[in-house]
């Protein structure tokens, strides 16, 4: 199972966007706006990984401060706030809660609203960090290249790019369009770099001076 095994990790101080990276904010930086659904504060999507990656070389060239993707296990470590649940905010999951295919039910949460698009971010509630939208809306590009499994993981928080696989790049957190389950915090995906779609976005970590 590529959730195992459940290993300790110790994360070095960081910061992580409230939200993810939205239209109006690429489109500052980037000049172009490549989104499916248009809107400033929604996430922005259809977004390549190195996309994400040159989106944050511009920024910090811009600011002067460095910023990047988060690791994997930065994300986790972000998205669960300090839970051990499967989800921020408890055991389960419903569509006032997250933006996902509320078709698609999870442990013994009810049906909800399926709303076949993304929503603005900061549209539901946070997590105990302060961050929004950790699950659903847009999976969130990570550093990492893929691995079967945490075996031979590193326990520093870095990203695990020490390998073959650069062809897969890491994703979490689900997206608007597919089911509940996927969208909890230990859950992994992966895909080519080169591949976009209106349900890949990103957030971006600013690394500590």
């Amino acid at each position: 199972m590529d959730e195992s095994p459940q290993h300790q990790v110790t994360v070095s101080p960081f910061y992580m966007g409230k939200f993810v990276v939205t239209q109006a904010q690429y489109e500052a930086i980037m000049g172009k706006n490549p989104s499916r659904f248009k809107g400033n504060k929604r996430p922005v999507e259809r977004v390549f990984w190195h996309d994400a990656m040159e989106f944050c070389q511009k920024l910090s060239q811009k600011t002067g401060r460095t910023y990047r993707l988060p690791s994997e296990a930065e994300w986790e470590y972000a998205c669960r706030a300090g839970t051990t649940t499967p989800f921020y905010f408890g055991e389960t999951i419903t569509t006032n809660l997250a933006n996902y295919n509320g078709n698609y039910t999870y442990a013994s949460a009810p049906k909800g609203e399926y709303r076949k698009q993304t929503t603005d971010v900061g549209a539901f509630p946070p997590n105990a960090f302060g961050l929004y939208d950790m699950h659903g809306n847009v999976w969130e590009w990570c550093q990492d290249t893929w691995h079967d499994n945490y075996n031979d993981a590193p326990t520093d928080g870095s990203a695990w790019i020490e390998n073959d696989n650069n062809y897969l790049r890491v994703l979490r957190g689900g997206d608007w369009y597919l089911n509940s389950s996927i969208c909890r915090c230990a859950d992994r995906n992966r895909i080519n770099p080169d591949n976009s779609g209106s349900v890949y976005g990103f957030r971006v970590v600013l690394v500590l001076a």
